[in-house]
């Protein structure tokens, strides 16, 4: 769910990605680009039929299409995968439609809104490589199967630590931190399979080696 740029790198891996998933798994697997105003318009009729969900990051025609993106993954407990911009989204989505908080906004949008869930990171991340220590117990961790992982980053903002708490007494698990404890990784347990990573593990996927989130999501999907 995203506007593809092919000369973004996060999209140019993320097809590509997918597939190395698909041939690891013996899967037949069609990516599909679906324009985030076309999902504002109608999210039943945009995203009927498709087996999992993929919130991408980069520049969006519509917020409030990749919004409805998102929370049509969740009610309808499709497979979801959210990285980068998906993240933030994802929490986005869930403050707004879980915890009824219909002003929760995003630094990036409308940096003087008084409830802002995602705000610009302490230390500026983009373009970094960086370790993500993994919760036990988690799709993560069972995906990476360690406690730790080295990731790609692309993006500025994240959790507001004001937040935090309350996203996960509500049911969003963090389950990856960086060495300093920020969120990086969040899951929420009670679906199928819903993740979203602050990084790109799109970047990293190779044909030999085919990333372990993205596998685990494509092995989801096919079996929904």
């Amino acid at each position: 769910m995203g506007e593809r740029d092919g000369t973004f790198p996060p999209h140019r891996t993320l097809d590509d990605a997918i597939q190395h998933s698909a041939t690891e798994l013996s899967l037949a697997v069609e990516p599909v680009w679906v324009a985030t105003a076309a999902i504002r318009e109608n999210p039943d009729s945009a995203l009927a039929g498709y087996c999992g969900l993929w919130a991408a990051p980069g520049s969006l025609e519509s917020v409030d299409g990749a919004l409805a993106g998102i929370r049509f993954a969740r009610e309808e407990r499709i497979p979801f995968f959210g990285t980068c911009g998906g993240f933030q989204h994802a929490v986005l989505e869930f403050a707004r439609n879980v915890l009824g908080a219909a002003d929760a906004a995003h630094q990036a949008y409308e940096p003087a809104a008084a409830r802002l869930f995602l705000t610009t990171l302490a230390c500026s991340i983009k373009g970094h490589a960086m370790p993500v220590r993994l919760q036990p117990g988690s799709r993560a961790h069972a995906a990476y199967g360690g406690h730790e992982a080295v990731e790609e980053y692309y993006c500025s903002h994240g959790i507001n630590p004001q937040y935090e708490a309350l996203l996960q007494q509500q049911g969003v698990w963090i389950t990856g931190r960086d060495e300093s404890g920020e969120p990086r990784i969040l899951e929420i347990a009670a679906q199928p399979f819903y993740v979203a990573t602050l990084f790109v593990p799109q970047t990293r996927s190779m044909r030999q080696t085919p990333h372990p989130l993205i596998t685990e999501f494509v092995r989801a999907a096919a079996y929904r």
